[in-house]
């Protein structure tokens, strides 16, 4: 990835801190399949690649859906500390993981739901963030209570997002390797 100095000295020592905890928490409780510092830094990579598209400054407020052992909510939310990020896991191991990265890395812009996205009452929120939960429109279609016009939804998807985004207006697809982020802004308010 190009743009890594973008990030603080203290986004970093977070990062290693994070990989740290996942691998120990990994060899009970499985909730990744990154088992090596490598895997897991190419999944904080892959989490954070795709802010170098999107305009960050005036977002105040964010949900991840589907979380899992952090990616890429997690890893958006060190790397945007000025955005208070709400991470919805259901699966409880998971979701135990992050409370308790979150508290042993003091991140204060970081709340855990251990619920669906669509059993949450909604409120505005500037980013809808998501990697690996479903096909595009089901995902919007979980999340469309969140959508506003001015919400951009960014999307980790794999090859078959052309297919997923067909129909679909205002979508920007930014190529990395085999992943495709999927960007979208302006899509409709409820």
């Amino acid at each position: 990835m190009h743009n890594l100095d973008i990030f603080s000295v203290e986004f970093w020592q977070q990062c290693e801190q994070f990989t740290d905890m996942l691998l120990h928490y990994n060899q009970t409780h499985n909730i990744t399949g990154a088992k090596t510092k490598e895997a897991v830094m190419l999944n904080i990579e892959d989490s954070i690649y795709p802010l170098q598209y999107l305009q960050t400054q005036t977002m105040t407020q964010a949900i991840d859906i589907g979380t899992g052992a952090g990616f890429p909510g997690f890893l958006l939310a060190l790397a945007l500390p000025h955005v208070h990020f709400t991470l919805f896991e259901p699966i409880a191991k998971k979701s135990a993981f992050l409370h308790l990265c979150k508290t042993a890395l003091g991140a204060k812009n970081i709340d855990i739901s251990t619920n669906r996205v669509e059993k949450v009452t909604p409120y505005k929120v500037d980013l809808i963030s998501s990697r690996a939960v479903t096909n595009t429109k089901m995902l919007m279609n979980l999340c469309h209570n969140f959508i506003q016009d001015e919400t951009v939804l960014l999307f980790y998807k794999g090859e078959l997002v052309t297919d997923e985004t067909e129909g679909l207006e205002h979508c920007t697809i930014y190529p990395h390797g085999k992943r495709n982020y999927l960007i979208m802004k302006g899509i409709y308010a409820n």
